[in-house]
């Protein structure tokens, strides 16, 4: 009753606080909203900008937004405001683009709810959905207007929220959507812990063996609307009973995946902790390798020739870590989770040290959705990057991975108007990153401090 208790609470916070921010009226009870897209001509001014494409910052900035557009950048003594337009200085702060996560999972439990690991058998099937809810709007106010959902439980729920964002609903950033993540068998994809004939999954569960059996599982997550491929090429740390740098599929049955993803114009989001299974998964055309904690000298060259993007979700690695040594992951898990932390330290400098592109992610749902910037951090502490190339990472590399760079990644005349200001100056201090004071998605202001 308590978990209720606290779930109605945090709804009505939130949705006082959005309907507070929001420059339209939320449809009456009934009627159907209409789709979110800012309306009318803005100006924003502020002290730097930082426009995501490793340009140089501009001093005293304005963007002028026209509706759910970006059509002018500038500062001060280049750029007229248009008379009649909303001016919204906002002080001693940055402008940034919208905050992209490449790699998140919103629906569902969070890494140390006691539930979390019964709640295959004992959630009904919308708890997790309702959960997306609260997750998507605490992504969205904190700067993160588009992520890359990759992997879902429940019956495509992620594509139920997708929706409701979209249609203006509730409020949330733009997202891909992968539908049930791909694996083996007893493998990382997989419910395991369970008895025989209680959690038995198919290929439209994500749970799939062979070749033919893979391309089928991949068909029916494009059939209920799936936006990206995720497969697990290794085994994980939070899944039962398996190693987290084994190998799972084949080569052979990866490269299944990939053509029959790519036939049908969809990228490939390959799960892969262990070195000969990034490997694998880059030999067999996956877009990017996820977590890639054992990373070696030869599997980052190999990403680098190829233009494999590593996603490396060190906050997870951090989470883990800690879940580990306070006792909330206990035997193999918390050996595994030891490891893979120690591992991905190393790793993330392999991977920059070979110029393989990064795109920040999180893995969101093992990290507390809503502290996703402190990845933005630990790329600079843990992989010895700039605060401009992290910044990049989180923007237009992100972009560039999800196809959306076309719209998306940079604060550029005729990209959507996703914007985000941060107190202070992050090329001084990368935790500026976690300091939003202002968030606009489309055009529309969902958060204004």
């Amino acid at each position: 009753m308590k978990t209720f208790r606290l779930l109605s609470t945090a709804l009505t916070l939130i949705s006082c606080l959005c309907i507070s921010v929001m420059p339209q009226n939320p449809a009456p009870i009934g009627i159907r909203p209409e789709p979110p897209e800012g309306k009318g001509v803005v100006a924003l001014r502020a002290a730097r900008l930082i426009d995501g494409t490793g340009a140089a910052p501009i001093n005293n900035a304005i963007v002028i937004v026209a509706n759910n557009k970006i059509s002018v950048v500038g500062d001060a003594n280049s750029v007229r405001i248009p008379s009649g337009a909303k001016v919204i200085d906002l002080g001693n702060v940055t402008l940034l683009p919208g905050f992209i996560d490449a790699h998140t999972h919103l629906i569902g439990r969070v890494l140390g709810d006691p539930e979390g690991d019964m709640a295959a058998v004992r959630d009904f099937d919308s708890f997790g959905a309702i959960l997306g809810v609260l997750h998507a709007r605490d992504t969205l106010l904190a700067g993160f207007t588009s992520v890359r959902n990759v992997g879902a439980s429940g019956a495509f729920d992620d594509m139920a929220l997708r929706k409701a964002i979209n249609e203006g609903w509730t409020i949330g950033p733009r997202m891909e959507t992968a539908g049930h993540a791909i694996g083996i068998t007893g493998g990382h994809c997989d419910e395991n812990g369970f008895r025989p004939g209680v959690v038995q999954l198919g290929p439209i569960d994500g749970v799939a063996d062979g070749p033919e059996q893979i391309r089928q599982a991949v068909r029916l997550q494009i059939k209920y609307g799936a936006d990206v491929i995720k497969t697990c090429a290794t085994g994980g740390v939070l899944s039962e009973g398996d190693a987290v740098g084994a190998t799972q599929y084949s080569f052979e049955e990866l490269k299944a995946l990939v053509d029959e993803a790519n036939k049908l114009d969809r990228k490939v989001a390959a799960h892969a902790h262990g070195t000969e299974g990034i490997k694998l998964a880059v030999r067999a055309g996956v877009s990017s390798i996820e977590h890639g904690s054992f990373l070696d000298e030869e599997g980052a060259r190999m990403m680098a020739e190829r233009g494999t993007f590593l996603v490396p979700t060190l906050m997870a690695g951090e989470a883990v870590e800690r879940a580990a040594k306070n006792g909330v992951l206990k035997g193999l898990r918390a050996e595994k989770a030891l490891a893979a932390a120690a591992a991905m330290r190393r790793g993330i400098k392999i991977a920059i040290a070979n110029k393989v592109q990064i795109a920040l992610g999180t893995d969101a749902g093992v990290i507390p959705h809503g502290t996703n910037a402190r990845e933005f951090v630990l790329l600079v502490e843990w992989g010895g990057m700039t605060p401009m190339d992290s910044i990049i990472a989180g923007t237009m590399n992100g972009a560039k991975l999800l196809g959306w760079d076309k719209n998306l990644g940079s604060l550029t005349p005729g990209k959507w108007a996703d914007i985000v200001a941060v107190s202070g100056d992050p090329l001084k201090d990368i935790h500026a990153m976690e300091k939003v004071v202002f968030v606009m998605k489309n055009g529309v202001v969902y958060r204004r401090d």
